[in-house]
């Protein structure tokens, strides 16, 4: 990996995940752009334009974080957009070339029982850049295993599996495969694609109502590092397509990075 964007709000845990971003890219070699979004604001009953203020003080704070954490030599430029959020990432992510975005589960929510806030789950359910979901406080460690579920091996979009193949690169990885029936199974989807097959080390096969629930049958088995997972409309997340926010009682897994590739197809 060669670009990673870590987009900061003003959540407690930013400087802890700031920390794992600078730990991942530092064991990737990747450089790290640390990036806050801000809307243009009109002060009310005014003409009076506020914007330069919150770039200022975006960059203020962007810089201060920066500054309390252990750089570790990693080249950090950091940056701040006017827009609208999910656009504005969309153009960054395409003109710095980012292979991956680095997100924590809340950007800005106060909530506890939130596992992924509206912020962070925009960008997942929105965009189709790849994403690592970082749990909160969570403490950089070596990726040594990962398990990639799936319903469907046939991989039809070109360099889909890259981040996947860096992390197997960069770490050493094994990387296992568990493929889930569900009920909505097509002839051939176990058909393994040779990109995906020449990552593997093992497959596991079973069958579910959901790709989720293949994962929760089979994830304390495997014991992986990271979890993978692709986009699909209503895929993995299903609860993305229906609500921005999902509370951790909802999604059992948050005990380990979660890889969200863009759609195999």
């Amino acid at each position: 990996m060669k670009n990673i964007l870590v987009p900061v709000g003003s959540s407690k845990n930013a400087k802890s995940h700031l920390q794992y971003a600078v730990d991942f890219a530092k064991a990737t070699g990747a450089k790290l752009y640390v990036v806050q979004v801000y809307n243009v604001y009109t002060k009310a009953g005014t003409m009076i334009k506020i914007d330069h203020i919150l770039e200022r003080e975006s960059k203020a704070f962007l810089d201060n974080h920066i500054a309390e954490i252990d750089n570790k030599g990693v080249n950090i430029v950091t940056k701040t957009f006017k827009g609208k959020l999910i656009d504005t990432i969309e153009l960054v992510s395409k003109s710095l070339n980012i292979d991956l975005i680095i997100l924590e589960p809340r950007t800005n929510s106060i909530k506890d029982e939130v596992y992924l806030g509206k912020t962070s789950g925009k960008i997942i359910k929105q965009t189709n850049i790849p994403a690592l979901i970082v749990p909160e406080n969570y403490v950089f460690s070596n990726i040594n295993s990962v398990l990639l579920a799936i319903k469907s091996g046939k991989i039809k979009k070109d360099a889909v599996l890259e981040p996947l193949k860096q992390v197997k690169q960069d770490f050493n990885a094994i990387v296992n495969v568990l493929l889930v029936k569900t009920p909505f199974y097509n002839e051939g989807d176990f058909d393994i694609n040779t990109d995906l097959k020449d990552l593997t080390a093992n497959i596991t096969k079973t069958e579910n109502a959901t790709t989720y629930q293949g994962v929760l049958e089979h994830y304390k088995e495997q014991n992986p590092d990271l979890l993978c997972v692709v986009r699909r409309q209503r895929g993995f997340f299903t609860k993305l397509w229906e609500k921005n926010v999902v509370l951790k009682k909802e999604f059992h897994i948050t005990q380990f990075p979660v890889l969200v590739l863009s759609g195999l197809k």
